[in-house]
Formats: C-alpha cells, structure tokens, sequence
C-alpha cells in the first residue's frame, strides 16, 4: 500500500519538530518519493548519520509501505 506524502511528511515531523521538508512523488505511483529535510538537528553529523535519522522517523516503512526514497538533508544557513 502506497503512503501519501502528507503521512511521510508528518512521520518525518514528528521526529525533527524544526524540520522544513519537502516531499516530492517522483513516478506518480506513491511508491517512489523525493525528500529535501532541512532541520539544525543534522549540525554536526554525517550524511549518512542524516539518513539514518529520517529512516528512523519512518518508523520501519521503508521497503514496504515506502518503497524508494531519495533523500537530500541539510543543516539551515
């Protein structure tokens, strides 16, 4: 089942209260996102520390529910 990018947006939220996010659906089929997270809980950490923070929010839905997302995190300016 396909998760809509309201619900990916709130998960992500839930864990980064600060975050921008920017989530875009990138075949049409709600099974392939795009997601630019901009939050200051990033400072400080690796990139793949990063992903592994918004993999975390998801809570275990990716590779099911979520099938494929691109991530592009950053810390603000």
């Amino acid at each position: 089942m396909a998760m809509a990018t309201a619900e990916i947006e709130a998960l992500i939220r839930a864990a980064l209260p600060d975050a921008l996010v920017e989530i875009t659906d990138l075949a049409g089929d709600g099974d392939h996102y795009s997601a630019r997270v901009v939050s200051e809980a990033f400072r400080g950490r690796t990139p793949v520390q990063r992903h592994k923070m918004v993999y975390e929010a998801l809570g275990g839905r990716m590779g099911g529910a979520l099938h494929a997302l691109q991530l592009k995190t950053e810390v603000p300016n």
